[in-house]
């Protein structure tokens, strides 16, 4: 059975507020009002006052307990904006735009709470593993490559040659010798 409760023409706009009800949805009803007593928003205030209303709904009016209520929908929609105006520079003035919306929360006790399941980061294919590893990659042909080297033989480092002749630096002959 599903219980509904609606916040009609909340001050706040619904860009802000759906911030806070998708962090609730899918959560059960005593989860999200933890979640909600510790959100630091404005919005976070106005949730958790529609959803006590869905609760005190579901006790009241459906004799539902409140163990097995879900959160089923979370849902904000665009009330109508009051247009103000502010006075500005030279005598001219500049729109104010107040926005309000509309909260409606849905719980039901038809479906089992579970965590959500939590995501994982996809590897893809065709990288390195690590700088010591080769790894094989596929070609869109479907042909598998050779593996890159990263030293090829073809590319040896080139030796330096050494001087053939003697240098002033140094001689062949010992010093030592040479005054005998």
């Amino acid at each position: 059975m599903q219980v509904t409760s609606t916040y009609r023409f909340a001050r706040i706009s619904a860009f802000k507020a759906r911030e806070v009800t998708r962090e609730i949805q899918g959560h059960s009803a005593s989860e999200a009002l933890d979640l909600l007593a510790f959100s630091p928003k404005k919005a976070a205030l106005l949730v958790k006052k529609t959803l006590k209303s869905a609760i005190a709904n579901a006790e009241n009016n459906a004799e539902l307990k409140v163990d097995t209520l879900l959160v089923k929908e979370a849902v904000v929609g665009e009330g109508p904006t009051f247009k103000r105006f502010r006075a500005r520079a030279r005598g001219s003035a500049s729109p104010l735009r107040k926005r309000t919306s509309h909260i409606r929360i849905v719980l039901s006790d038809e479906l089992v709470p579970t965590a959500p399941a939590k995501r994982t980061k996809k590897r893809t294919t065709g990288r390195a593993d690590t700088a010591g590893q080769k790894s094989k990659a596929k070609s869109d042909s479907g042909k598998e490559r050779a593996p890159v080297e990263a030293a090829s033989s073809e590319r040896a480092p080139k030796k330096i040659a050494e001087p053939t002749g003697p240098s002033e630096a140094t001689s062949e002959t010992n010093p030592a010798e040479e005054k005998e």
